[in-house]
């Protein structure tokens, strides 16, 4: 099993397993694909801010495209690569953000008013952390997200949550993994994908 890259702190965490759309190819026949399992596993960080991590498990990572690592900035349309994905929204508003870790160290943040209404002009306000392994079956990618990148809420307050994947394979075809598929075609930003919660610190560390 790979092993988590920083140790735990002693927070509740959540760890799912993730599954691939009906399109993806391969979904209908577990154990074809290159993908064994995918774990998600996230927590909130006592000092404010939040860790995600993707584990691929019992898998043939060299029939993957991994994205070589490269100096870690912000970039566009990582989802045409392999890319794991978390989406964070408020309860009861619209509004919700997404936040895109490619294995390359390259990161994108997003900010819509609601469902694929992005707003164009949203600058981050920090940048996250992104580490990622890799060896013949697993691979493990954790994002930090620090708190100035969160949607703004009370302390305390919780945070509606998706966690998905892209995984690209070195034929090219993409699989598309989520929690909760809700649509014929692969759709992370669906409101009713957000079945995960997140509490964030109740205040912040001295």
């Amino acid at each position: 099993m790979t092993q988590p890259l920083t140790a735990r702190p002693r927070v509740p965490t959540i760890t799912i397993g993730l599954r691939p759309h009906p399109t993806s190819p391969d979904a209908d026949v577990p154990g074809q694909g290159p993908v064994g399992r995918l774990l998600a596993t996230m927590f909130a960080l006592p000092e404010g801010g939040a860790v995600f991590e993707f584990q691929l498990v019992e898998s043939r990572i060299g029939r993957l495209a991994i994205p070589a690592p490269c100096a870690s900035g912000p970039a566009d349309a990582l989802w045409l690569h392999t890319c794991f994905e978390v989406f964070l929204g408020v309860p009861g508003e619209p509004g919700y953000r997404e936040y895109n870790f490619s294995p390359s160290g390259q990161w994108a943040v997003y900010a819509f008013r609601g469902w694929r209404d992005r707003i164009e002009d949203f600058a981050v306000e920090a940048s996250p952390e992104v580490r990622c392994e890799h060896t013949e079956d697993s691979l493990v990618l954790e994002a930090r997200i620090p708190a100035a990148l969160l949607p703004k809420v009370p302390a305390g307050s919780d945070l509606q949550v998706n966690l998905a994947a892209v995984i690209e394979r070195t034929d090219g075809a993409l699989e598309y993994w989520t929690l909760r598929h809700v649509a014929a075609q692969p759709d992370f930003h669906a409101r009713d994908t957000f079945v995960l919660t997140l509490a964030t610190a109740t205040h912040k560390a001295d």
